[in-house]
This record gives C-alpha cells, structure tokens and sequence, in this order.
C-alpha cells in the first residue's frame, strides 16, 4: 500500500513529531510512506532525510487550488492509495484533490481546540473523509460534548506513538548548559505556548515558590515554542517568577531540539494543561522512564490510566501540584517505581511499533472496501 501523509507546516509540535516518527519507521511495517507538505517549518530538514519521498507544496491562500492541483498530481503520479490529513486546511484540499479518483482520505484529530472557521470545517469533512481517526477515547468525548461534534461509524481510535530511537539523548550535559550541579534536583514541563487555552505553564510557575521554599536545591525548565498571540501568557510566567525572587531558579528555554537531552535531566516531568488530545510529551517522558505528574483532564487521565502511571493534580491547583512534586522529589524510590511502570505500560501502548501496527490494519480494512 501507498501512503502519503499531507502536512500543512512542519514547525515543533505533537502531530509533526507524530508523523516524523511514522515516516522513520514506515518501512519496516511493510508500509510505503510518501510525505507531502505546504509551508515548510523547523522540522523540515529531518522530514527531507527520513528515507520517505519528500514533496514540497506551497499554499497560498486558506483554500488553494494550485495546492489541490499539485497534490493531485502527486497522487496520479505515484499511484497513492490513502493520502492521510491531520487538520482541517489538509483535509478540505485532500477531499478536493481526490475527487475523481479512487484515492481515499484519512484524518486524525489530534485534539487542538478549533477556532471558529476550522470547528466549521472539520465538521464538513467528517462524513466526506474515508475514515476519522482520533487519538484517545477521551478526546472523542470532548469534541462530541463541547463542539456538537457526530462522528460516523467509519472513526477509530488510534494512540500516538514514540519512536523510542529518537529519544536516546546525546552526550551533551544538559545540566552544564543551565549551570546546575548534578545533585540539584530538577522538574520541567515541555509544551509550547499557545495563545488557545491548551497548556497551563502558569499554574506550575505558581507552585514553584513553595517548591523552592521547601527545598533548595531545586530548579525549572520550561521547553516550548512562543506562538503568536501568546507573548502575554509567556510574558506572565516570566514576570511571575520575577516577582517572587524565583527568576534565577527557573529556565525558559523556548523551542528545543534536544528534549531527549532534556528529560535525560529531569527527575520530574510535569505535564499542566487545560486541553490536550493525546499529548506526544507524556508519552515521550514516560518512555525514557521519567516519573510523570499530569493535570487531572480526561485525556490525561486516559493518558495514565487515571493515575495508575503518573501522579495526578486538580487541573490549575497550584497548591496540590506543589505538594505532589515534593513528594515526588522526597521520595527516590517513588520516582523510579513510578517510572519503571509508566515504561512499561508507554511500551505497549504508546511506542511507534503499536501505533503503526494498528494504523496498517486500519489502512487494509479502508482499502479492502474500495
């Protein structure tokens, strides 16, 4: 089978790490994967060596029809029997490069809040597209009870999925690069700062002050891409931390390369969000053996099996995410307990081998009706 996964952009996030995975690890699977996508980004370069055709497009207006020509052509030439979409912009040019050809389209909903104009057309595509895919049972239920959303019968759940080759980090000191001692304890949270009420970096920088009265010899990371539009939220955490004499104690890093390097330097890793679908970050903590500590948000929860592997926190309780981090931190044999278990449950569920092997018999059933 043929295979070609369509990107809009290919900046830092969890649906593009997603799909860098699948396309690294496609072939082994007995899957051919193609990669197309429209607007370049930083992960561009990684998808040009990842061993899959590359396609570069260019999309110029919301709705292009020089993009669904070029794709168009992509499909006929290279004989694609799926082309697999991730949000609504590829969606509703996949949808129309297809017509007429026996070319079926997939999307995955990754989760994301939808603004207005792409909440109206997702749900266009739900029924014109071969088949939805979603990334958690939870996620699911909070399109249905917050957008109005009617999934038809072809939907599936499918969880993300980690290469865990990517993860293995380099021999770089990460802790040199901050300027902390190897004793220093340290927690930190990877997530971008959007300006859509998705991830809650306040809430942790809230309960740092207990945390640092406590115990000294802790410090903060913060790793995350600042969008537009978010400068007020990363601004707030920043003039927080000013505010209450921490500032020294805690790193905001921006977008990284190197979070293996990074959770490799964690003793915990702290996941406070508001919305998620299925976050790749928890997964990824989970699979270099980082104890986790998540908000109490169904996909979270889902994420832990509520709280069966990880620690969990009331969502915005800075006070009770400060109490589970020292706990945490003053308890070693805790954190490698809890770690050690989230492995091997990440392994079974949220490695790249699960996430391919169910999404190629996904793609067999799609195909079998044609």
């Amino acid at each position: 089978m043929k295979i070609l996964h369509f990107l809009d952009t290919v900046n830092r996030g969890g649906a593009e790490t997603l799909v860098l995975d699948v396309c690294r690890n496609a072939e082994k699977s007995g899957i051919e994967i193609f990669f197309a996508n429209a607007g370049g980004g930083a992960l561009e370069e990684d998808f040009r060596n990842s061993d899959v055709k590359y396609f570069r497009l260019n999309r110029r207006l919301p709705f292009d029809p020089l993009l669904v020509s070029g794709l168009r052509k992509i499909l006929r030439e290279n004989g694609i029997d799926i082309i697999h979409t991730h949000q609504a912009v590829e969606g509703l040019h996949a949808v129309a490069a297809v017509f007429g050809l026996k070319t079926k389209v997939v999307l995955t909903h990754h989760g994301i809040v939808p603004d207005k104009k792409n909440l109206l057309a997702t749900k266009f595509l739900l029924k014109r597209v071969a088949h939805n895919i979603l990334v958690g049972r939870e996620s699911k239920k909070t399109y249905e009870r917050d957008f109005d959303f009617r999934f038809p019968e072809k939907t599936s759940v499918i969880y993300n999925g980690v290469d865990e080759m990517r993860l293995r980090p380099s021999r770089k000191n990460f802790r040199e690069e901050i300027k902390i001692s190897n004793d220093a304890l340290l927690i930190g949270m990877v997530g971008n700062f959007y300006p859509e009420p998705r991830k809650d970096q306040m809430t942790l920088c809230r309960a740092l002050p207990k945390i640092f009265n406590e115990m000294p010899n802790v410090r903060c990371v913060f790793a995350g891409k600042i969008f537009d539009g978010a400068e007020d939220k990363f601004n707030g955490c920043v003039q927080f931390c000013e505010a209450n004499g921490i500032a020294e104690k805690v790193h905001f890093l921006g977008a990284r390369n190197d979070i293996p390097d990074i959770l490799a330097a964690l003793d915990v890793f702290v996941c406070s969000s508001l919305a998620e679908g299925l976050p790749i970050a928890v997964n990824e903590a989970m699979l270099t053996q980082t104890p986790t500590l998540v908000s109490d948000i169904p996909p979270l929860l889902e994420a832990s099996k509520n709280g069966e592997f990880s620690e969990v926190f009331k969502t915005q309780n800075a006070e009770e995410l400060s109490e589970k981090v020292l706990n945490l931190l003053k308890n070693t044999k805790l954190r490698e307990d809890l770690g050690n278990r989230a492995l091997k449950f990440a392994k079974e569920n949220f490695s790249i081998e699960a996430h391919l092997k169910n999404l190629k018999n996904l793609y067999e059933k799609i195909l079998e009706k044609k």
